[in-house]
């Protein structure tokens, strides 16, 4: 049931990146807890796409009870949406904008209640007799009980009457004309699984569709009642990665996680680290941003490295007690409280890892210490070494990879145009053997979509598409003078890194270099060389041009399918160089 985009039935152990990456799937989102829209839409293109995640949960788009605390937005008054992240126009903005990446919009969908009121929401419009009857408290003990009783006084809906399942359905297929691709179904487990079918099967086109459903030992309602009608959250998940890393056991009894009895199939199963819920309620027992010793990226490592579910990161803000609210500046600053977990390099970059690694569903060349030490690999896709002990871990272990240099994506982060990396590496000999040193509380991790050496330009995008959507560009007429054009001649040559900075572009249009010579064009924006927007806004691309060469150059926008369209020149004077000089040419809009 999993969305994983692009899947590949094999990934071969190929010696160039291109090769390995040219069908990369995304296989894992992210929560973005309240955000707004606008940020969201940003945050798709300039950190998401490039990133490889397959989408973002959003906080309930619909109209709600008024307030500052966070869970107001779990009160909804009608299914307009509207609210404090915005309104309709900047929510169909926003999706288009991560559709363009190859970002999807997963909605937060509150659809077993409404807020709670008295039985009465005009806006929709539901009556007394949309609601069960029941404002008694739950008896977990009782299925009846749990599915059509008042949740901590929020008006139950009557989901299985037709009325009801129809108007669901138009808010939900409204969502759909905009774009969005999932949902997830709050509170499942308090509406009857043959309910939810039935307003599944009033939807239009096939989104998809995850359930929240907090399994509870001895309770007559279970998380494996709902995977019939789609994946379901899998709270062992969260659970077990509190006890573990909280160091309340040793690590390495997580080594068959998933697998124990009472919990979900991987097809089936959600999992995350936190959500926002329990990160708030139970933050003695869940991991989150105030636990030490680096829990929380480490286990988020973890997941994302382990071969079980469909993996959720928690991007939140901090809170100092249960009901606060989200800071009133925007979150894409990632300051005055917002958290950003996701950006943090390790969780950002395993989720590259998860990607490169999906065609081996499985772990090989296992180890451990006995205790709080690991180390698995993916099929020679990748290899994950976690320490979590209070000293560090050196050590060789097969990795099954092949031989070569790799960027250890912990510490550094890999270029995927140049091929450099910013940090650490991992040599893998001839043996896919390789030496490991990792600090306490720390971890390394490789994969094959992080070789040292070997960029990718083209035929390896980790979006789905080749140009970067959202910033608007004015488009102006211009043109570069030429101080003559310099013609492709024989002898040596060069691979020369470009890179433009600001190259702000609305979907179709992307950046160019256009100069003085043949390999640029010769200033003819029809025959400019296309750059890559892996880290939009910024441009990269490797250029083969004859060495030895004065060039002149410049930064250019274009329509891909109409050269003759949105073209907007870099402003000022050309760019100069002598090629083979070891000049990476850099210049901005």
């Amino acid at each position: 049931m999993k969305p994983i985009k692009a899947m590949v039935g094999s990934l071969l152990l190929a010696s160039s990146c291109a090769a390995v990456s040219a069908n990369t799937p995304r296989t894992a989102f992210v929560h973005l807890f309240e955000w707004q829209w606008e940020d969201i839409a940003s945050e798709c293109e300039n950190v998401l796409g490039p990133k490889g995640f397959s989408a973002v949960q959003v906080s309930p788009p619909q109209k709600s009870i008024s307030g500052t605390q966070w869970w107001t937005r779990y009160q909804p008054v009608s299914y307009q949406i509207e609210g404090r992240s915005g309104n309709r126009s900047q929510f169909s903005d926003m999706v288009s904008r991560c559709k363009a990446v190859g970002v999807d919009i997963y909605v937060d969908a509150i659809i077993n209640h409404m807020a709670a009121w008295d039985r009465n929401f005009p806006e929709v419009p539901y009556s007394y007799e949309h609601f069960n009857s029941c404002t008694s408290d739950i008896d977990y003990g009782n299925a009846w009980s749990i599915q059509h009783c008042d949740l901590v006084g929020l008006n139950d809906l009557k989901t299985g009457s037709a009325y009801v399942q129809q108007k669901i359905a138009d808010y939900l297929n409204d969502l759909t004309s905009l774009g969005v691709a999932g949902f997830r179904i709050d509170a499942a487990k308090h509406i009857p699984a043959e309910d939810i079918n039935g307003i599944k099967s009033r939807l239009t086109g096939n989104p998809y569709i995850f359930q929240e459903v907090i399994g509870a030992g001895g309770e007559p309602v279970q998380p494996g009642d709902y995977s019939w009608i789609g994946d379901v959250t899998e709270f062992n998940f969260t659970n077990t990665m509190g006890h573990y890393f909280k160091l309340r056991g040793p690590l390495r009894e997580i080594s068959n996680i998933g697998t124990w009895s009472g919990w979900l199939p991987s097809e089936d199963a959600v999992v995350f680290v936190a959500n926002h819920d329990n990160q708030r309620q139970k933050t003695a027992d869940i991991i989150t941003h105030k636990d030490g010793n680096y829990a929380n990226n480490l286990a988020h490592v973890f997941m994302l490295g382990w071969p079980y579910g469909y993996p959720k990161v928690m991007s939140s803000y901090d809170w100092h007690d249960h009901d606060q609210g989200p800071p009133s500046s925007g979150a894409s600053s990632c300051s005055n409280g917002w958290l950003c977990e996701h950006r943090n390099r390790e969780i950002a970059n395993m989720v590259g890892f998860r990607n490169h690694t999906a065609a081996h569903w499985g772990v090989t060349d296992y180890w451990d210490n006995g205790s709080n030490q690991m180390a698995w690999g993916r099929g020679g896709l990748g290899f994950v070494v976690l320490n979590m002990e209070g000293y560090d871990l050196r050590r060789s272990f097969q990795t099954g990879m092949p031989e070569g240099q790799y960027c250890d994506i912990i510490q550094g982060d890999f270029n995927r145009i140049t091929g450099e990396c910013s940090g650490s590496t991992v040599t893998v000999d001839s043996n896919g053997n390789a030496n490991f040193s990792v600090y306490y509380r720390n971890a390394s991790a490789i994969h094959v979509g992080a070789r040292v050496g070997e960029p990718c330009i083209d035929d390896c995008n980790t979006s789905s598409s080749s140009s970067s959507g959202g910033g608007s560009s004015s488009s102006s007429s211009g043109s570069s003078s030429s101080s003559g054009s310099g013609g492709s001649s024989g002898g040596s040559r060069i691979d020369t890194h470009f890179t433009c900075y600001n190259g702000y572009s609305y979907w179709g249009q992307s950046v160019y270099v256009v100069g003085n010579v043949d390999e640029l064009g010769s200033w003819d924006p029809a025959r400019a060389q296309k750059l890559n927007p892996d880290g939009y806004p910024t441009w990269n691309g490797l250029i083969n041009l004859p060495s030895n060469q004065p060039i002149e150059w410049k930064c250019l926008k274009r329509e891909e399918q109409n050269p003759n369209g949105g073209i907007e020149w870099q402003n000022g004077s050309n760019n100069f160089f002598r090629s083979g000089d070891n000049t990476s040419p850099r210049s901005g809009f």
